[in-house]
């Protein structure tokens, strides 16, 4: 199937990169605990908000990932986990915990079976790397970021008397 020519137009690849940038200072300070982050090494992957399975294949739909530890130093391939996270989330949308609890029969081969993917409002992030708990408060709070900097950017758009989206693209800074 085909990607439509553009994804979001407030939820771009500016804004994914603004909203891990915002969640950073917790994360990184999360990932340096132990208790927290056992190997010190985190994946993060954003999906275009605008192409969901229907419009696209999961690689194009895939806004940005980002990394934290020196990834030749990885004692597991944490973006792959990050990934398969993310595209349970991404396919069903819905938080990859709760697809385990309420619709595992959903579940095709291969899909993950650890929690770390998140749906917030068709905004879909996956982490992997630190505790499962973590993983999804760090998910959920880069797709809560999102959310914020493309409402930010529509409040931009209505004030400076866009009427269409694409007249209003904003990079959410």
């Amino acid at each position: 199937m085909a990607a439509p020519a553009r994804g979001s137009c407030f939820a771009d690849v500016d804004a994914a990169r603004r909203a891990v940038a915002l969640a950073l200072p917790m994360i990184e300070n999360a990932v340096r605990d132990r208790g927290i982050c056992g190997a010190g090494f985190l994946h993060i992957v954003v999906m275009d908000p605008a192409l969901t399975p229907d419009l696209s294949d999961f690689n194009s739909a895939v806004l940005y990932e980002h990394s934290i530890g020196d990834r030749q130093s990885w004692d597991a391939d944490y973006a792959a986990y990050a990934r398969a996270k993310t595209r349970t989330s991404w396919r069903l949308q819905r938080d990859s915990h709760l697809v385990h609890a309420q619709r595992p029969h959903a579940l095709t081969d291969g899909e993950s079976l650890l929690a770390g993917g998140v749906c917030l409002d068709g905004i879909t992030v996956g982490v992997s790397g630190a505790e499962a708990a973590f993983d999804v408060a760090f998910a959920t709070a880069v797709a809560a970021n999102l959310r914020a900097l493309a409402a930010r950017a529509l409040a931009q758009a209505l004030k400076a008397g866009h009427t269409a989206a694409s007249e209003g693209h904003s990079d959410g800074r």
